[in-house]
């Protein structure tokens, strides 16, 4: 069952009851619900981390937090699913935004030069932000519903082959 290979990777609720940054939900953690392994907990929790993934925002394990807690999604998984975004993945999952943004938009590519300095951020994404937005709030949105109608799915297919695997061990049984 989808169930045991889920709990094995996800952290401790300790842990997350315990994060410095999750502590501003308070009690709000303490809700039975955040924390069930079931197909629509954890695909909404899918759903709720591969949409926070995609804002560009620091802390997003918060935000998934928040809208985990929202919604009843599974915390844990919400919150885990936005390190999709860690900083190797996140150059080519921006640009790739920006060009959606950009193709959606029609304005086309800005050619621009990424620097780390405040001058840059400050100037060089006033260039940028428009079809960089965008393009983070579709693959965002594109995210989600991949995201939740993938677990759907796979969740029923495991549990379908499971039953069958118990049919066919229990006819076995009997010859």
């Amino acid at each position: 069952m989808p169930r045991k290979l889920l709990r094995k990777y996800m952290p401790n609720p300790r842990a997350i009851k315990n994060n410095k940054y999750l502590k501003v939900f308070g009690s709000l953690l303490h809700n039975a619900d955040l924390w069930h392994f079931n197909r629509h907990s954890i695909a909404k929790a899918f759903a709720i981390g591969l949409f926070c993934a995609w804002v560009p925002i620091p802390f997003q394990m918060v935000l998934a937090a928040g809208i985990a807690i929202l919604f009843s999604a599974n915390l844990p998984m919400s919150a885990a699913l936005v390190w999709i975004t860690n900083p190797f993945t996140m150059p080519p999952m921006f640009y790739a935004a920006y060009k959606v943004g950009a193709t959606v938009l029609g304005v086309g590519e800005v050619p621009f030069e990424m620097e780390l300095s405040l001058d840059w951020l400050i100037n060089g994404t006033l260039l940028i932000w428009q079809p960089f937005l965008l393009g983070c709030f579709i693959s965002g949105i594109v995210s989600a519903i991949l995201g939740y109608f993938g677990i759907q799915l796979f969740w029923r297919w495991r549990v379908m082959k499971n039953w069958k695997n118990r049919k066919h061990a229990k006819v076995s049984r009997k010859h």
